[in-house]
C-alpha cells in the first residue's frame, strides 16, 4: 500500500514566489507519518514549495486541511479525484466543517489524528472506508510518538525546529478556534518524551519552536518541563499568554530552560474589546506596558499580536498600537485583522447579527488574504489598508535600528544575528501578505465533489 500525505498552500500566484516566513517545516505531515505503519510507503508533497504530482501512483492521498489553504485543498482533491484515487482530510477546516470537507473527500477525520489515522488506514485495506473518524479517548501512546522528520527530505525550510509539548488552550477567547477543536480539553505529552525530542532536535544547533497554543496554559506543568529542559541548554521560542508577567518564578525558569522569546496575543489595548473578545485576563496589573518591562527583563524577546475590528476600535487605535510597540521596543509584531473562522463563537455571532460579506469567504472567488469578510464600525478598506501601514513603519529601517536599543532583542551575537534576519524578512514580506488569492490562480480548475 502507497499513500501520498499532501500540505496545501494557502495560494499560488503566476510569476510569483510563495511568502518565505510561510515555509516552515508542517509538524503535523511529520506527525501524521509516524503514526502510519512501517510497511506502507509514504511519499509527501509540500505545494508551498513544489510543484504536486497529481500522476504519481497511489492507493490514498491525505490532504491536510486549514481554512484558509481550504479552497486549494478542494482543488488538489479534484485533480486527484479525476484519477479516481480514493481522497482523506483531516486537519481544522475539517474539524470546524466536517459535512463541507466530506463533500470533497471519502473520509474525514475529526479532531486528532492519534488513533483515528490507523484505523482509517485498516479500514481502506479492507475496503470498508467510513465517511467520518473521531476518537472521543486518545492514545497516550500514539500522543507520545515522535514525529518522523525524515518526510521533510531536503526541502528549503526556515531554519527553526518545530516540536510541541502539548495541545489546547485553557482560555475561551470568542475569535480563537482551538476550543473547539479540541473540545476545552488540554493535552499534555509525556515530559521524558518532550526532553528526548527536544534532546535530539539540538544537534541541529538552531533555534526551536514549541508550536503548542499556549505552552503555559497549564502553569505546573509548564514548570516541570521547563525544569526538565535547563540541562540541554537549548534556546527556543514559543506562544504563552499575558499573564506569565504575574509570575516571576515562571518568568525564571522559561529563562534557564532556554526561551528566548514568546509570542503573545495583546490583540488591543482597549478594555472594551478585550471584554468582548472574552480575554479581560490580558488586562494585567499596571497595563500592558508593565507587562512588556517585566519580561523583557527576565531576558525574554516579544512577538506581539493585534487584531484590529472588533466594534470599540477607532482610528486613533493604529497610531497608539504602533507607538506602543516602537517605544516598547518589540522584536516582532504581527498587526492582524479580525478573522471568523468557522465553528467560532464569533463566526456565529457576526452571522447572527447579518454582519458577514461572505457566508464561506474560504470558498469566495472575490475574496483575498488580508481582506475583512464582514462589516465593521469603520470601513473595511481602512482597517485593511492601516494594518498594511503599521507593518510597512514598524518594520522599517529606523524602526528596526531603533528596537536594537533594547539590549535584550540583541543581547548576544546569535540573537543579534536571528533579530535582524526575521525583522528584514517580514519587511520583505509585509506587503506581499495583502489581497493574496486563495487557491491557484494559475490556470482553471474544476472542483470536483465526492460521489460517496
Amino acid at each position: 500500500m502507497k499513500i501520498a500525505l499532501i500540505l496545501p498552500s494557502i495560494g499560488k500566484i503566476p510569476g510569483q514566489k510563495y511568502i518565505r516566513a510561510w515555509q516552515m517545516e508542517p509538524l503535523s505531515i511529520a506527525q501524521l507519518a509516524a503514526l502510519t505503519p512501517k510497511d506502507i510507503e509514504v511519499i509527501f508533497f509540500d505545494d508551498r514549495m513544489e510543484a504536486v504530482d497529481y500522476d504519481v501512483e497511489v492507493d490514498l492521498v491525505a490532504i491536510s486541511i486549514e481554512t484558509y489553504t481550504a479552497y486549494r485543498a478542494y482543488q488538489i482533491a479534484s485533480e486527484f479525484r479525476k484519477r479516481n484515487r480514493t481522497i482523506v482530510m483531516g486537519g481544522f477546516h475539517a474539524t470546524l466543517c466536517p459535512d463541507e470537507v466530506a463533500g470533497y473527500a471519502d473520509a474525514v477525520v475529526i479532531g486528532q489524528a492519534e488513533g483515528s489515522w490507523k484505523m482509517l488506514l485498516k479500514d481502506f485495506e479492507n475496503g470498508s472506508l467510513k465517511k467520518f473518524y473521531k476518537i472521543e479517548n486518545i492514545p497516550e501512546d500514539e500522543l507520545n510518538i515522535l514525529p518522523d522528520r525524515s518526510i521533510y527530505g531536503n526541502r528549503n525550510y526556515v531554519n527553526i525546529r518545530l516540536l510541541e509539548a502539548g495541545r489546547g488552550c485553557k482560555f475561551r477567547c470568542e475569535f480563537c478556534s482551538i476550543q473547539q477543536f479540541f473540545e476545552g480539553k488540554h493535552f499534555k505529552k509525556n515530559i521524558e518524551m518532550i526532553v528526548k525530542d527536544a534532546a535530539e532536535l539540538r544537534k541541529d544547533k538552531t533555534l526551536l519552536f514549541f508550536v503548542d497554543d499556549n505552552i503555559v496554559s497549564d502553569v505546573a506543568f509548564a514548570k516541570e518541563l521547563f525544569q526538565a529542559l535547563i540541562p540541554l541548554k537549548i534556546k527556543w521560542v514559543g506562544q504563552a499568554d499575558i499573564t506569565i508577567a504575574r509570575d516571576p518564578q515562571l518568568l525564571k525558569l522559561m529563562a534557564e530552560s532556554g526561551c528566548q522569546g514568546v509570542l503573545i496575543g495583546f490583540e488591543s489595548l482597549n478594555p472594551d474589546n478585550l471584554r468582548l473578545m472574552n480575554k479581560t485576563f490580558n488586562a494585567v496589573d499596571g497595563g500592558p506596558e508593565k507587562a512588556v518591562k517585566i519580561i523583557h527583563q527576565h531576558g525574554l524577546r516579544l512577538y506581539a499580536t493585534f487584531l484590529y475590528g472588533y466594534k470599540n476600535d477607532s482610528q486613533e487605535d493604529f497610531e497608539r498600537i504602533l507607538n506602543f510597540c516602537i517605544n516598547n521596543r518589540i522584536f516582532m509584531v504581527g498587526f492582524n485583522h479580525l478573522t471568523p473562522f468557522p465553528g467560532t463563537r464569533l463566526y456565529d455571532r457576526l452571522k447572527n447579527e447579518n454582519l458577514l460579506l461572505y457566508e464561506k469567504w474560504w470558498l469566495s472567488e472575490d475574496y483575498r488574504y488580508g481582506q475583512i469578510p464582514f462589516k465593521t464600525s469603520i470601513d473595511h478598506r481602512f482597517i485593511e489598508e492601516q494594518s498594511k501601514l503599521a507593518r510597512k513603519k514598524f518594520y522599517s529601517f529606523r524602526s528596526i535600528f531603533y528596537r536594537m536599543t533594547n539590549l535584550t532583542n540583541i543581547s548576544n551575537p546569535a540573537m543579534f544575528l536571528y533579530y535582524f534576519s526575521i525583522n528584514l524578512l517580514l519587511k520583505n514580506d509585509a506587503g506581499k501578505r495583502m489581497k493574496f488569492p486563495l487557491g491557484d490562480r494559475s490556470k482553471k480548475y474544476s472542483l470536483l465533489k465526492s460521489t460517496t
